[in-house]
């Protein structure tokens, strides 16, 4: 075997690891293109689906299918940044019902990748609290008077609630190399029509 064959066989193994090492990156950034693309979906079905739930029942705050039995006033029992509570008709029966919305704390998901996604429960009556772990990291609402301004924290009288904005920001539970991606919704001016009613 000649010197020329030595360079031959080296030059071949410097262009095979080359190219070996092209197809690795390839795969890898093909791999994280795919796994971000796929999660940036569920993503956004997640959020829809959040913004869906919170929407059709804020709307509802006060509705009652036998409006006697709605109070006149005090339909929203409880207005925090980050709660609420609520009257409605749940089952659309007559029969008046008590929603409520909070946010759990951060450490209840140590099982998930996100260090920031909480649980977002709803409860109604006094059921056992149905949790949704959809990556939800801020429910956040405001509150604004029957002329507009914004109420301030602590609301003492949440029956002055006349309208309410809602901010939701929903991340990926899991990421490819700790890259979130996040997605917000918000619903300026929420109006339940029955609200005011009376």
């Amino acid at each position: 075997m000649g010197f020329s064959t030595i360079i031959d066989i080296l030059g071949s193994m410097i262009i095979g690891g080359t190219l070996m090492v092209i197809l690795w990156r390839l795969n890898d950034a093909t791999t994280a293109t795919t796994y971000n693309y796929s999660g940036e979906l569920s993503l956004q079905q997640n959020l829809a689906t959040v913004a869906l739930i919170i929407e059709n029942d804020f709307r509802k705050i006060g509705y009652c299918a036998n409006w006697n039995q709605m109070p006149d006033s005090g339909k929203i029992l409880l207005a925090e940044n980050d709660k609420i509570k609520f009257l409605t008709d749940v089952e659309n029966d007559g029969f008046i019902d008590t929603m409520y919305y909070y946010l759990g704390p951060t450490s209840e998901l140590s099982m998930t990748e996100n260090p920031r996604d909480r649980v977002l429960y709803r409860v109604i009556n006094s059921q056992t609290p149905v949790a949704s772990n959809l990556g939800v990291t801020q429910f956040y609402l405001i509150y604004f008077n029957p002329l507009g301004d914004t109420i301030p924290f602590p609301i003492t009288q949440p029956g002055e609630v006349s309208t309410m904005e809602i901010n939701l920001t929903v991340e990926n539970t899991a990421a490819y190399d700790q890259q979130y991606s996040s997605a917000f919704w918000r619903q300026i001016r929420l109006v339940a029509r029955n609200l005011k009613n009376r």
